[in-house]
């Protein structure tokens, strides 16, 4: 175990998961290392739907190793991260929480001077439609002479200034918690926290992706495209992939001519080259060989 420095990004190493829980970090790995990961976390406004997710992201394995093995990350172990709390302990952290929630949700007398000429505009036209409505009702109810019951008025969400109430995403503020940090691979490998890569294939991925990312490529999950992964030019927030890239871990190991047809006609249906990569170990060296269709009509 090391003393990381201050300016190294986290990442929470959980069951072999590897996962970052700062939005601050997620963007700074995204925008600076090139490193998306994959949102798993749920929405608290939209727990229901799972097409935008958000924290925590899970990074993987290969990325882990080229973020440490840089000196950008470290690596904490979860697990011993947190000892176990006192009751006062617990009392002080749910009294700061509250106090927290309580300052963040203050509003001033009145609310509406800190909302915008639109949505007061908005909110004046609203009300106008609403008295209208229950004028029209009003008169319905007479002309029918039946009799009208004043019921207590309805609270309306939409004349409720929004607020929003922060809560921190990671541990740091807890005082029972002490980061286990591991700033190589060796260390955290030796206390069993993180034993990637362990085989020859494994250190083959690791020096593929390296090796793609040093080109200025970002990289993605590809098995839903019949590959390790998918090659992106750019963001892929911005640009569609580009290759689809499968690992061979061996310069003698076996490519049979049925995989380059297949391979190259599954890149082709889905508009990518597929990128074939191998290591050799002894030169410590990867060579590219891409695959498509082409020559059609």
């Amino acid at each position: 175990m090391a003393d990381s420095s201050k300016s190294k990004i986290p990442i929470h190493v959980s069951n072999k998961k590897a996962l970052v829980w700062n939005p601050e970090d997620a963007s700074t790995l995204r925008s600076k290392y090139r490193v998306t990961g994959t949102l798993i976390g749920t929405l608290p406004s939209i727990s229901q739907q799972n097409v935008f997710l958000g924290l925590p992201l899970l990074l993987m394995p290969e990325e882990v190793v080229l973020l440490v093995g840089n000196g950008v990350a470290v690596l904490l172990d979860d697990s011993t991260s947190h000892r176990t709390s006192t009751a006062p302990e617990l009392r002080e952290w749910h009294a700061r929480r509250i106090k927290s929630a309580h300052a963040q949700i203050a509003l001033p007398n009145d609310a509406s001077s800190s909302s915008s000429p639109e949505a007061l505009r908005k909110r004046a036209e609203r009300e106008a439609m609403r008295a209208a409505r229950q004028s029209a009702l009003a008169e319905m109810t007479k002309r029918r002479g039946m009799l009208q019951v004043r019921s207590p008025a309805p609270v309306v969400l939409d004349s409720l200034p929004p607020y929003t109430v922060h809560i921190p995403s990671t541990s740091d503020g807890l005082s029972w918690y002490n980061p286990a940090e591991y700033d190589t691979l060796s260390a955290a490998s030796a206390a069993g926290i993180w034993t990637y890569p362990s085989t020859y294939e494994e250190r083959a991925r690791c020096a593929v992706f390296r090796a793609l990312s040093e080109k200025g490529y970002y990289m993605g999950g590809g098995i839903r495209f019949g590959g390790d992964w998918l090659v992106y030019p750019g963001d892929p927030l911005r640009y569609h992939s580009h290759f689809v890239a499968t690992v061979y871990p061996k310069p003698t190991s076996s490519l049979r001519p049925i995989d380059i047809v297949a391979l190259g006609r599954l890149g082709t249906a889905t508009k990518k080259a597929h990128l074939l990569c191998g290591w050799d170990e002894e030169n410590d060296s990867v060579d590219f060989y891409s695959i498509e269709w082409a020559g059609f009509g």
